[in-house]
């Protein structure tokens, strides 16, 4: 599993910035929400490119076994 990674930056006139890393698709929304919502209100949102991304997922298939 890559490191997830949350950055902030503090302007000085207040304003904070925060960065998300390491996470791919519609999950980086999920992993913020409730920061953000404690931040205040959200200005602006930028995607980067990972949030574009669709998490890889194993899909095994095994044989049927009559008896």
């Amino acid at each position: 599993m890559p490191q997830r990674t949350v950055r902030f930056t503090i302007r000085p006139d207040g304003r904070v910035e925060e960065r998300v890393e390491g996470v791919v698709g519609d999950s980086c929304q999920q992993l913020t929400e409730k920061l953000e919502a404690a931040l205040g209100t959200v200005e602006r949102k930028e995607s980067t490119a990972e949030s574009f991304l669709q998490p890889e997922t194993q899909n095994q298939t095994l044989p049927a076994q009559l008896n």
